[in-house]
Protein backbone atom coordinates (compact mmCIF):
# COMPACT_ATOMS: atom_id res chain seq x y z
CA UNK A 1 0.00 0.00 0.00
CA UNK A 2 2.98 2.63 0.76
CA UNK A 3 4.13 2.30 -2.45
CA UNK A 4 0.68 2.58 -3.99
CA UNK A 5 0.31 5.62 -2.22
CA UNK A 6 3.75 7.41 -3.20
CA UNK A 7 3.45 6.41 -6.88
CA UNK A 8 -0.14 8.43 -7.14
CA UNK A 9 1.22 11.13 -4.46
CA UNK A 10 4.05 11.91 -7.13
CA UNK A 11 1.72 12.01 -10.45
CA UNK A 12 -0.17 14.03 -8.19
CA UNK A 13 2.45 16.59 -7.41
CA UNK A 14 3.37 16.65 -11.00
CA UNK A 15 0.12 17.28 -12.14
CA UNK A 16 -0.13 20.37 -10.18
CA UNK A 17 3.12 21.60 -11.38
CA UNK A 18 1.76 21.02 -14.93
CA UNK A 19 -1.23 22.58 -14.61
CA UNK A 20 0.09 25.64 -12.77
CA UNK A 21 3.29 26.06 -15.68
CA UNK A 22 0.35 25.51 -18.06
CA UNK A 23 -1.70 28.51 -16.40
CA UNK A 24 1.68 30.80 -16.08
CA UNK A 25 1.84 30.24 -19.33
CA UNK A 26 -0.82 30.98 -21.11
CA UNK A 27 -2.03 33.98 -18.97
CA UNK A 28 1.42 35.74 -20.08
CA UNK A 29 0.65 35.27 -23.62
CA UNK A 30 -3.20 35.89 -23.00
CA UNK A 31 -2.59 40.06 -23.47
CA UNK A 32 -0.47 42.41 -21.23
CA UNK A 33 -2.25 42.84 -18.00
CA UNK A 34 -0.99 46.77 -17.90
CA UNK A 35 -3.17 47.51 -21.04
CA UNK A 36 -6.22 45.96 -19.53
CA UNK A 37 -6.13 47.02 -15.75
CA UNK A 38 -4.98 51.47 -16.63
CA UNK A 39 -6.53 50.84 -20.46
CA UNK A 40 -4.55 52.17 -23.61
CA UNK A 41 -5.15 55.50 -23.42
CA UNK A 42 -2.84 55.67 -20.08
CA UNK A 43 0.83 57.30 -20.70
CA UNK A 44 3.54 55.51 -21.59
CA UNK A 45 5.98 56.30 -18.73
CA UNK A 46 2.79 55.50 -16.34
CA UNK A 47 2.44 51.92 -18.35
CA UNK A 48 6.41 51.05 -17.63
CA UNK A 49 5.81 52.00 -14.01
CA UNK A 50 2.94 49.41 -13.80
CA UNK A 51 5.11 46.60 -15.45
CA UNK A 52 8.33 47.49 -13.24
CA UNK A 53 6.49 47.60 -9.72
CA UNK A 54 4.51 44.11 -10.81
CA UNK A 55 7.66 42.57 -12.02
CA UNK A 56 5.95 42.25 -15.59
CA UNK A 57 9.42 43.88 -17.92
CA UNK A 58 11.23 40.73 -15.99
CA UNK A 59 11.96 37.93 -18.30
CA UNK A 60 9.28 35.41 -18.44
CA UNK A 61 11.71 32.29 -17.04
CA UNK A 62 12.53 34.73 -13.80
CA UNK A 63 8.77 35.53 -13.73
CA UNK A 64 8.24 31.50 -13.82
CA UNK A 65 11.09 31.10 -10.96
CA UNK A 66 9.91 33.69 -8.67
CA UNK A 67 6.70 32.50 -8.78
CA UNK A 68 7.14 29.12 -7.92
CA UNK A 69 9.91 30.77 -5.10
CA UNK A 70 6.54 32.08 -3.66
CA UNK A 71 4.11 29.58 -3.68
CA UNK A 72 6.93 27.37 -2.00
CA UNK A 73 6.91 30.14 0.94
CA UNK A 74 3.10 29.88 1.21
CA UNK A 75 2.80 33.67 -1.39
CA UNK A 76 0.39 33.63 -3.75
CA UNK A 77 0.48 37.26 -4.93
CA UNK A 78 -1.77 40.29 -4.71
CA UNK A 79 -4.67 41.43 -6.72
CA UNK A 80 -3.07 43.97 -9.62
CA UNK A 81 -6.19 45.87 -9.00
CA UNK A 82 -6.26 46.68 -5.65
CA UNK A 83 -3.56 45.22 -4.06
CA UNK A 84 -5.02 43.25 -1.92
CA UNK A 85 -3.77 39.22 -1.04
CA UNK A 86 -5.17 37.03 -3.97
CA UNK A 87 -5.66 34.30 -1.26
CA UNK A 88 -8.25 36.37 0.83
CA UNK A 89 -9.73 37.35 -2.32
CA UNK A 90 -10.70 33.96 -2.94
CA UNK A 91 -11.06 32.63 0.08
CA UNK A 92 -14.14 35.61 0.77
CA UNK A 93 -15.84 33.79 -2.58
CA UNK A 94 -15.60 30.42 -1.64
CA UNK A 95 -18.62 29.97 0.79
CA UNK A 96 -20.74 31.55 -1.45
CA UNK A 97 -19.93 29.02 -4.16
CA UNK A 98 -19.88 26.01 -1.59
CA UNK A 99 -23.51 27.23 -0.78
CA UNK A 100 -24.53 26.25 -4.35
CA UNK A 101 -21.91 23.21 -4.70
CA UNK A 102 -22.81 21.36 -1.85
CA UNK A 103 -26.58 20.70 -2.10
CA UNK A 104 -26.03 20.53 -5.58
CA UNK A 105 -23.40 17.29 -4.98
CA UNK A 106 -26.34 15.86 -2.26
CA UNK A 107 -28.59 16.16 -5.33
CA UNK A 108 -26.74 14.36 -8.10
CA UNK A 109 -26.03 11.58 -5.47
CA UNK A 110 -29.38 11.16 -4.38
CA UNK A 111 -30.93 11.21 -7.97
CA UNK A 112 -28.54 9.96 -9.92
CA UNK A 113 -27.32 6.83 -8.03
CA UNK A 114 -30.48 5.45 -7.29
CA UNK A 115 -32.03 6.19 -10.48
CA UNK A 116 -29.13 4.00 -12.48
CA UNK A 117 -29.02 0.90 -10.11
CA UNK A 118 -32.95 0.61 -10.23
CA UNK A 119 -32.50 1.13 -14.11
CA UNK A 120 -29.60 -1.38 -14.04
CA UNK A 121 -31.68 -4.20 -12.18
CA UNK A 122 -34.25 -3.38 -14.37
CA UNK A 123 -32.25 -3.47 -17.71
CA UNK A 124 -34.70 -3.27 -20.57
CA UNK A 125 -37.51 -2.40 -19.19
CA UNK A 126 -39.90 0.93 -19.94
CA UNK A 127 -38.28 2.35 -16.66
CA UNK A 128 -34.93 1.52 -17.76
CA UNK A 129 -35.72 2.66 -21.12
CA UNK A 130 -37.10 5.81 -19.79
CA UNK A 131 -34.32 6.87 -17.18
CA UNK A 132 -31.99 6.61 -19.76
CA UNK A 133 -33.68 8.87 -22.47
CA UNK A 134 -34.27 11.70 -19.00
CA UNK A 135 -29.76 11.14 -18.36
CA UNK A 136 -29.01 11.50 -22.06
CA UNK A 137 -31.29 14.79 -22.59
CA UNK A 138 -30.06 16.04 -18.74
CA UNK A 139 -25.78 15.85 -20.44
CA UNK A 140 -26.04 16.51 -23.64
CA UNK A 141 -27.69 19.83 -22.87
CA UNK A 142 -24.88 22.33 -22.02
CA UNK A 143 -25.16 24.05 -18.48
CA UNK A 144 -25.62 27.50 -19.88
CA UNK A 145 -28.42 26.55 -22.27
CA UNK A 146 -30.12 24.46 -18.91
CA UNK A 147 -29.21 28.24 -16.66
CA UNK A 148 -31.08 30.04 -18.99
CA UNK A 149 -34.27 27.19 -19.83
CA UNK A 150 -34.70 27.59 -15.78
CA UNK A 151 -34.48 31.09 -15.66
CA UNK A 152 -36.58 31.72 -19.00
CA UNK A 153 -39.71 29.13 -17.48
CA UNK A 154 -39.54 30.00 -13.75
CA UNK A 155 -38.13 33.60 -13.28
CA UNK A 156 -39.62 35.01 -16.55
CA UNK A 157 -42.97 33.39 -17.62
CA UNK A 158 -43.72 32.13 -14.14
CA UNK A 159 -42.63 34.15 -11.90
CA UNK A 160 -41.94 31.83 -9.26
CA UNK A 161 -38.18 32.43 -8.86
CA UNK A 162 -35.64 35.60 -9.06
CA UNK A 163 -33.27 35.05 -12.06
CA UNK A 164 -30.22 35.96 -10.07
CA UNK A 165 -27.90 37.64 -7.41
CA UNK A 166 -27.77 36.22 -3.73
CA UNK A 167 -30.31 37.95 -1.94
CA UNK A 168 -32.26 35.11 -0.17
CA UNK A 169 -32.71 31.01 0.10
CA UNK A 170 -34.75 32.23 -3.07
CA UNK A 171 -32.12 32.95 -5.44
CA UNK A 172 -29.95 29.58 -4.71
CA UNK A 173 -33.01 27.19 -6.16
CA UNK A 174 -32.41 27.49 -10.02
CA UNK A 175 -28.23 27.59 -9.68
CA UNK A 176 -28.53 24.60 -7.42
CA UNK A 177 -31.07 23.12 -9.70
CA UNK A 178 -29.17 23.92 -12.80
CA UNK A 179 -26.03 21.86 -10.95
CA UNK A 180 -27.51 18.99 -10.29
CA UNK A 181 -29.91 17.96 -13.18
CA UNK A 182 -26.87 17.47 -15.07
CA UNK A 183 -24.55 15.88 -12.56
CA UNK A 184 -27.63 13.53 -11.59
CA UNK A 185 -27.55 12.35 -15.70
CA UNK A 186 -23.78 11.67 -16.12
CA UNK A 187 -24.20 10.05 -12.41
CA UNK A 188 -27.15 7.99 -13.54
CA UNK A 189 -25.42 6.70 -16.89
CA UNK A 190 -22.48 5.57 -15.17
CA UNK A 191 -23.87 4.04 -12.34
CA UNK A 192 -26.17 2.03 -14.45
CA UNK A 193 -22.75 0.84 -16.93
CA UNK A 194 -20.92 -0.01 -14.23
CA UNK A 195 -23.79 -1.70 -12.09
CA UNK A 196 -24.13 -3.85 -15.64
CA UNK A 197 -20.52 -4.40 -16.12
CA UNK A 198 -19.60 -5.19 -12.07
CA UNK A 199 -22.89 -7.76 -11.64
CA UNK A 200 -21.93 -9.86 -14.70
CA UNK A 201 -18.40 -10.50 -13.00
CA UNK A 202 -17.92 -13.77 -11.82
CA UNK A 203 -17.30 -12.72 -7.92
CA UNK A 204 -21.03 -11.21 -8.19
CA UNK A 205 -22.28 -14.73 -9.23
CA UNK A 206 -20.02 -16.55 -6.53
CA UNK A 207 -21.45 -14.05 -3.49
CA UNK A 208 -25.07 -14.57 -4.78
CA UNK A 209 -24.56 -18.81 -5.10
CA UNK A 210 -23.25 -18.78 -1.77
CA UNK A 211 -26.51 -17.13 -0.22
CA UNK A 212 -25.31 -13.96 0.23
CA UNK A 213 -28.08 -11.27 0.14
CA UNK A 214 -29.01 -9.69 -3.23
CA UNK A 215 -28.94 -6.36 -1.39
CA UNK A 216 -25.88 -7.05 -0.06
CA UNK A 217 -24.29 -7.85 -2.94
CA UNK A 218 -25.66 -4.57 -4.61
CA UNK A 219 -24.51 -2.14 -2.26
CA UNK A 220 -21.05 -4.05 -0.80
CA UNK A 221 -19.37 -4.85 -4.37
CA UNK A 222 -21.30 -3.24 -7.41
CA UNK A 223 -20.71 0.30 -6.57
CA UNK A 224 -17.48 0.80 -6.60
CA UNK A 225 -17.04 1.37 -9.93
CA UNK A 226 -18.94 4.47 -8.97
CA UNK A 227 -16.30 6.00 -6.66
CA UNK A 228 -14.26 7.16 -9.05
CA UNK A 229 -17.19 9.60 -10.75
CA UNK A 230 -18.19 10.27 -7.36
CA UNK A 231 -14.34 11.74 -7.18
CA UNK A 232 -14.45 13.34 -9.68
CA UNK A 233 -17.73 15.26 -9.07
CA UNK A 234 -15.63 16.77 -5.88
CA UNK A 235 -12.86 17.65 -7.20
CA UNK A 236 -14.68 19.84 -9.91
CA UNK A 237 -17.40 21.53 -7.33
CA UNK A 238 -15.35 24.76 -7.53
CA UNK A 239 -14.58 24.39 -11.35
CA UNK A 240 -18.30 23.27 -12.13
CA UNK A 241 -19.47 26.65 -10.67
CA UNK A 242 -17.86 28.98 -13.37
CA UNK A 243 -20.59 29.39 -15.40
CA UNK A 244 -23.74 29.17 -13.85
CA UNK A 245 -22.56 31.88 -11.03
CA UNK A 246 -21.44 34.12 -14.21
CA UNK A 247 -25.43 33.39 -15.26
CA UNK A 248 -27.13 33.89 -12.38
CA UNK A 249 -24.65 36.26 -11.00
CA UNK A 250 -23.37 34.53 -8.21
CA UNK A 251 -20.87 36.12 -6.20
CA UNK A 252 -18.58 33.07 -5.91
CA UNK A 253 -15.39 32.17 -6.84
CA UNK A 254 -16.11 31.14 -10.68
CA UNK A 255 -17.44 34.61 -11.18
CA UNK A 256 -14.43 36.20 -9.74
CA UNK A 257 -12.31 34.10 -12.03
CA UNK A 258 -14.64 34.95 -14.92
CA UNK A 259 -13.93 38.77 -13.50
CA UNK A 260 -10.08 38.01 -13.03
CA UNK A 261 -9.65 36.56 -16.45
CA UNK A 262 -11.19 39.55 -18.23
CA UNK A 263 -8.76 41.88 -16.48
CA UNK A 264 -5.80 40.06 -16.48
CA UNK A 265 -5.63 39.84 -12.72
CA UNK A 266 -2.68 37.49 -12.82
CA UNK A 267 -2.36 36.42 -9.41
CA UNK A 268 -6.48 36.22 -8.73
CA UNK A 269 -6.62 33.83 -11.58
CA UNK A 270 -3.04 32.11 -10.94
CA UNK A 271 -4.38 31.27 -6.91
CA UNK A 272 -7.88 30.07 -8.22
CA UNK A 273 -6.09 27.74 -10.60
CA UNK A 274 -4.04 26.26 -8.13
CA UNK A 275 -6.80 25.75 -5.64
CA UNK A 276 -9.31 24.14 -8.30
CA UNK A 277 -6.34 21.58 -9.15
CA UNK A 278 -5.29 20.93 -5.75
CA UNK A 279 -9.35 20.19 -4.96
CA UNK A 280 -9.14 17.22 -8.12
CA UNK A 281 -5.64 16.34 -7.04
CA UNK A 282 -6.85 15.50 -3.62
CA UNK A 283 -9.96 13.78 -4.18
CA UNK A 284 -8.26 11.90 -6.99
CA UNK A 285 -6.04 10.91 -4.39
CA UNK A 286 -8.81 9.92 -2.08
CA UNK A 287 -10.51 8.04 -4.48
CA UNK A 288 -7.28 6.13 -5.53
CA UNK A 289 -7.13 4.74 -1.79
CA UNK A 290 -10.39 4.12 -1.43
CA UNK A 291 -10.07 1.88 -4.96
CA UNK A 292 -6.98 0.36 -3.64
CA UNK A 293 -8.68 -0.33 0.18
CA UNK A 294 -11.85 -2.33 -1.60
CA UNK A 295 -10.29 -4.13 -4.62
CA UNK A 296 -7.06 -4.94 -3.26
CA UNK A 297 -5.77 -5.87 -6.61
CA UNK A 298 -5.38 -3.04 -8.00
CA UNK A 299 -2.58 -1.90 -5.56
CA UNK A 300 -0.68 -5.08 -6.86
CA UNK A 301 -1.09 -3.41 -10.62
CA UNK A 302 -0.37 0.45 -8.88
CA UNK A 303 3.06 -1.34 -7.33
CA UNK A 304 4.26 -2.37 -10.62
CA UNK A 305 3.13 1.09 -12.86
Amino acid sequence: MGRYLAIRIGRAALTIVLVVTFAFVVLRLSGDPALMILGPEAPPEVIAAFRKAWGLDDPIWFQYLDYFSAIAKGELGRSMRDGRPAIELVLERIPATLALTLPAFVFKVGLGIPAGIYAALHRGSAIDRAVMMTAVAGFTVPSFVLALLLVLVFAVQLGWLPSGGQDSWRHAILPIATLSLGGAAVLARFTRSAMLEVLGQPYIRTASAKGVPWRRVVTSHAPIPTVTILGFMVGTLIAGAVVVESVFSWPGVGRLLVVAVANRDLAVVQCILLLVALTMVTSNLVVDFLYGFLDPRLRAKGAHA
